[in-house]
């Protein structure tokens, strides 16, 4: 048996990167998935379309998750569309603008919080109370990023949001586990992406001679990872921030 047959999964944010990368291997898995954009319709129905062509059950849903009003919605019409029943959330939708802290303003900040981290907060609020109606307990997974332990020059706000989000996550593991609700994060280092490479040549040369494991990330590295917090082999896991970066963590600063 896959190991998420028979689940309903949302994932924010699954047009394109690691999203899609999420919702494919969650597809493959077994579960529908409800595919979650904010303006990238076209990508998100390609992925909905690779989806149905794993055999799978695939909605696109789309909302500005910036509003909280929104992320109840697309928690509603995702739940409606599984029959009533949500089993698991990626909360993956996220911004990450490049900006100064000196010339930010709070405009500027609240633009990623609201996306990155009040997302989070509604559309996880919303997800549990579905999933307490049913009284199957469920999993929910935040993106985070190795910027929450580790912040990089001009992601003030990134790095902010996403160390919240870490810390969101362990205290609704807290509060929802007696629903057997388990609330997890992964945090990614550098992922791959269309562009990056001729984009940012000096910085992925810089990562691939310093991560251990040789080389950037996948989005696919990332989906498994949500596979598996999402799946029984997890159950007695959360709380945890699952960090997946080629070890680029483990090296020293010195």
């Amino acid at each position: 048996m896959r190991l998420l047959e028979g689940q309903v999964a949302l994932v924010t944010g699954a047009g394109g990167g690691i999203g899609r990368g999420i919702a494919l291997r969650f597809a493959e898995q077994g579960a529908a998935v409800a595919v979650h954009c904010r303006t990238s319709l076209e990508p998100a129905r390609e992925v909905a379309a690779l989806v149905e062509g794993l055999g799978g059950r695939a909605v696109v849903l789309q909302a500005d998750l910036a509003d909280e009003a929104e992320c109840r919605r697309v928690v509603r019409e995702a739940a409606e569309w599984g029959g009533g029943r949500l089993t698991a959330l990626v909360n993956n939708a996220a911004v990450q603008p490049v900006q100064e802290l000196a010339g930010m303003t709070a405009t500027d900040w609240r633009a990623v919080v609201d996306t990155n981290l009040t997302s989070v907060f509604a559309c996880t609020q919303a997800a549990v109370e579905v999933m307490r109606e049913r009284g199957e307990g469920g999993s929910v997974t935040h993106i985070a990023s190795i910027e929450a332990s580790a912040p990089a020059p001009a992601h003030a706000h990134y790095c902010a949001s996403k160390a919240a989000v870490v810390m969101h996550a362990r205290s609704a593991a807290l509060e929802y586990g007696s629903h057997g609700i388990r609330v997890n994060t992964v945090s990614p280092g550098l992922i791959d992406r269309e562009g990056l490479a001729q984009g940012w040549p000096e910085g992925v040369e810089r990562w691939q001679r310093a991560v251990p494991l040789g080389r950037l990330g996948r989005a696919e590295d990332i989906g498994d990872a949500c596979v598996f917090l999402a799946s029984p082999l997890a159950s007695w896991v959360t709380g945890h921030d699952l960090v997946v970066d080629g070890g680029i963590s483990a090296r020293p600063t010195w």
